[in-house]
């Protein structure tokens, strides 16, 4: 189709070629054109013609779609016209017919540099009177969008290129934003540039926007989170091109790199800085053990640790759909990895001696718990033998074996806990600080807030519940918690794991809190609806061991920051040996009895200020 439309081109340029010449000879001689004229030009008209096609192909003129020309575009032909008119001109009036009269060739410059720049206007101005609402003197149909592109930028021109090359999108670029001063005003192939990101609603109002595209991948992510919640103001269907592509190359720009905005991109977090040499160190030709492999954090830390090519992955958990999944992922992403998956329960002592007997593994990511706070209220018998003591079974091997690091995965949950998971997790903690200072092996604990998209966690719940037409519950309207990426929390996971020495508390630095109630009316709106009309939102009261508020610090004069600016660390901790194994101790005899009351005296005898809602 593209071959048959340039051959038309041609075509059509042929013919107002030889037209141009022809109303040139007769407008000259005032329609009486003299035969000797006539068969002058008939007898070359075929070279005139040949040499004219041939300096607009070299200018570019069939290669450019010209329903999306800009002003350069147009400058081009009439670029193209005047060298091809004057090249004509020398050499016929210099080397081989002198009877056409010279005024005929300016005559034609005129009437060619008319003809066939208005014909390829013709196709501009039909798209532009289209993209303004009109086809036939009536409104279109609703599936053409009018687009607005926030960044006029590389990657914004690039994005306007895509879209208007796809007409099957049926998105038609009709105005840039961008915060750049001396771009204001300006025409970008054929779009004006008519603000900044504060008069993006105006924009939308005035330019009857149907939809905003965001091109600004190589922002800071604070600055493309108030866009996207000036631009979530308005109600508009809102899509981005991520920012991980910070470098986008004509030749490799793709659509499907656009894609709808996620609550993510709400958070407005900064990329984050990793030191490749020390975690190639810390990782490569090593065998690195992970527990939990198949969980939301464990899987993340399988894809990031495979990427630094390990000697030997070994992916450990108890559940084996989703870790059969992770398994299929990595198969497919790379050419022979070096992973072994291990369906075993580390509770079991006997197993996880075999399982590092056999491996021999290097470093222990250790990611397999029970975490979500009500279940565990209500199973604490399990909470404990899973959380406590299926730890307590790695640490020993980790010791006994002679690994090298330990990293144990924590959360912010474990800092003044009020729920049985969030003091098996303190325990956990305890013990890994309590173990690194009788053994050889660097014992640390990495402790973060809440992950987004994790497996049971808030943002799929409450994207389930806006699918099924509402009501989003939210526990109360003040509580608050801090979120990071799964990709985040993993590779800062493993920053820690290569900078530690042993016994510290590693602390992520989430950024700012959010409240739940605001997470809860921003998904509402990026789903295309009204928070408490369309979907209404209901409180349910706060859940058993539930906080209002988490906390990420024990004490924040106790804790000093790293060479990575989100990474701090709350100084090794000596804690006392014989009160936490007596109540180990406590602990592995009262499990028998299934006594919730007896279970939680023997967590507050070993975190004080566990203050359980019992």
């Amino acid at each position: 189709m593209r071959y048959l439309r340039t051959l038309g081109l041609i075509i059509l340029d042929i013919i107002l070629i030889n037209f141009s010449y022809l109303l040139g000879l007769v407008l000259r001689f005032d329609g009486k054109t003299p035969e000797i004229y006539l068969n002058s030009y008939f007898k070359y008209a075929i070279y005139i013609t040949l040499l004219q096609i041939v300096i607009f192909y070299f200018f570019g003129l069939y290669k450019t779609m010209w329903r999306y020309a800009s002003i350069e575009e147009f400058l081009k032909v009439i670029g193209a016209v005047v060298f091809a008119s004057v090249a004509t001109a020398i050499v016929f009036i210099t080397l081989i017919d002198r009877e056409i009269p010279r005024s005929i060739y300016v005559m034609a410059l005129l009437f060619e540099t008319v003809l066939i720049s208005g014909v390829r206007l013709f196709s501009r101005a039909r798209d532009v009177f289209l993209s303004k609402g009109f086809k036939n003197g009536k409104k279109p149909t609703s599936q053409i969008k009018r687009t607005l592109i926030v960044g006029a930028g590389e990657a914004g021109v690039l994005a306007l290129k895509e879209l208007r090359k796809h007409k099957e999108i049926a998105s038609i670029p009709v105005a840039f934003i961008d915060d750049a001063p001396e771009k204001k005003n300006k025409i970008i192939k054929g779009i004006p540039v008519v603000g900044t990101r504060h008069d993006i609603p105006k924009v939308v109002k005035d330019y009857k926007i149907d939809e905003i595209l965001v091109a600004m991948p190589s922002i800071p992510e604070v600055q493309q989170k108030e866009i996207l919640e000036i631009a979530n103001k308005t109600k508009i269907k809102t899509k981005i091109i991520p920012g991980y592509y910070k470098v986008i190359e004509e030749d490799k720009f793709d659509l499907n790199l656009i894609r709808e905005v996620e609550i993510e991109d709400l958070l407005g977090r900064d990329e984050i800085k990793l030191d490749d040499n020390s975690l190639s160190e810390f990782i490569e030709n090593k065998v690195i053990l992970v527990t939990g492999a198949g969980g939301s954090i464990g899987s993340e830390l399988c894809r990031q640790i495979i990427k630094y090519n390990p000697k030997q992955l070994v992916m450990l958990d108890f559940y084996e759909n989703n870790i059969y999944d992770i398994q299929n992922e990595i198969k497919r992403t790379y050419e022979d990895p070096q992973i072994v998956v291990l369906i075993e329960n580390i509770r079991e002592m006997e197993r996880m001696e075999y399982v590092f007997d056999k491996y021999k593994p290097n470093v222990v990511f250790h990611a397999a718990a029970h975490k979500h706070v009500p279940l565990m209220e209500d199973s604490p018998v399990s909470a404990i033998k899973n959380n406590i003591f299926g730890t307590l079974n790695l640490l020993k091997c980790s010791d006994r074996f002679g690994i090298d690091k330990f990293v144990n995965i924590s959360t912010d949950k474990a800092v003044n806990p009020t729920s049985i998971m969030g003091c098996t997790k303190r325990v956990c903690e305890i013990m890994v600080q309590t173990m690194n200072e009788k053994s050889k092996t660097d014992f640390v604990a990495v402790r973060f807030g809440n992950v987004l998209g994790s497996n049971g966690s808030v943002i799929p719940l409450f994207k389930n519940q806006i699918k099924e037409g509402g009501p989003v519950t939210v526990t109360h309207p003040d509580i608050i918690r801090y979120f990071m990426t799964i990709t985040e929390a993993c590779q800062l996971v493993m920053q820690a794991g290569a900078i530690a020495k042993g016994g510290e508390i590693f602390i992520l630095d989430m950024g700012e809190p959010v409240k739940i109630l605001d997470l809860a009316e921003k998904l509402i709106e990026l789903s295309g609806f009204v928070p408490y009309e369309d979907i209404k939102i209901e409180f349910t009261g706060l859940r058993p061991g539930e906080k209002l508020y988490e906390e990420l610090l024990l004490n924040k004069e106790n804790s000093c920051k790293t060479e990575f600016e989100k990474i701090f660390i709350e100084k090794p901790y000596v804690h006392d040996t014989e009160i936490l194994n007596k109540g180990l101790e406590k602990l592995e005899k009262d499990i028998h009895n299934n006594n919730k009351l007896e279970l939680v005296n023997d967590l507050k005898y070993i975190v004080p200020n566990f203050t359980p809602d019992i």
